[in-house]
């Protein structure tokens, strides 16, 4: 059984599914290992313009495998605070490839996403949850902390210090119709609806040129971490000289719009 699945359910489209439902897609080795390997072939597939990334069954990622999180041969020899130290980084890395992928990366949050399950939603680029969704830092439940992979940085750049502060200090649920209100997604829709509004969104991105979405996923990216405006906007320029100075797209942008076509965009 694949714990991974790829499809290409629309033309440009690139579905990764993550397939133990009966664990609720939990972080195990076995899964996450072949998870960021699907990730790395398809962002450099030039025919996947933009990933959809979901859980199979009820819920998205229910965060560390509590059952068996498996075992890697890069273990072997090492006490426990050297295998800690190597697994945090096979979960990083997962995280970390999220954002260098060349397509925009929408989350479609099936269910519940726990722990590194919320930071693993919080890491796609875009997130839509059907109604049965819900997020939950599980860590400070747990004993531990709520700050891993990455949610301690992305969450309260997208919904604010006090929210992302009450919410991570606390551990409590956040259902489908919070997150929507605070920025944690952007949508709520019914669970029957869910991979179609994900693909409406895709449909949309790729009516543009493939090489300016790509360039301002980056941007979008870069401006979170930007040490200044001034810093970020000659960023900013050069994609946009990069882009107007390289293809015919804008030419193209015109003649479509004076003629009432959607534009063709060859990059």
């Amino acid at each position: 059984m694949s714990f991974v699945l790829v499809e290409k359910p629309h033309p440009y489209v690139t579905l990764i599914t993550l397939n133990r439902p009966e664990r609720m897609n939990a972080m195990a080795f076995d899964v996450m290992v072949p998870f960021k390997e699907a990730l790395e072939e398809v962002s450099f597939d030039n025919d996947t313009r933009v990933v959809v990334v979901t859980g199979a069954g009820s819920g998205f990622c229910a965060g560390a495998d509590l059952e068996d999180p498996g075992w890697l041969d890069i273990f072997n020899g090492l006490t426990v605070p050297g295998i800690a130290r190597r697994a945090m980084k096979i979960l990083d890395d997962v995280i970390k490839t999220i954002h260098d992928m060349h397509q925009p990366v929408i989350g479609a949050i099936n269910g519940a996403a726990i722990g590194g399950g919320f930071c693993l939603s919080m890491a796609t680029d875009i997130r839509i949850a059907a109604e049965s969704a819900y997020f939950r830092p599980a860590g400070i439940n747990n004993g531990l902390t709520s700050a891993e992979l990455g949610l301690s940085y992305l969450l309260p750049r997208a919904i604010g210090t006090s929210r992302a502060f009450e919410i991570m200090l606390t551990g409590r649920d956040v259902d489908a119709l919070e997150a929507q209100q605070i920025g944690i997604v952007s949508k709520v829709v019914h669970q029957d609806d869910l991979l179609d509004e994900c693909y409406a969104i895709a449909e949309r991105i790729n009516g543009f040129s493939q090489l300016g979405v790509e360039l301002s996923k980056q941007m979008l990216w870069a401006g979170v971490d930007a040490g200044s405006l001034h810093t970020h906007m000659n960023h900013e320029g050069h994609a946009q000289l990069f882009v107007r100075m390289t293809t015919e797209n804008f030419e193209e942008a015109i003649r479509a719009r004076k003629e009432g076509r959607a534009p063709e965009y060859r990059d």
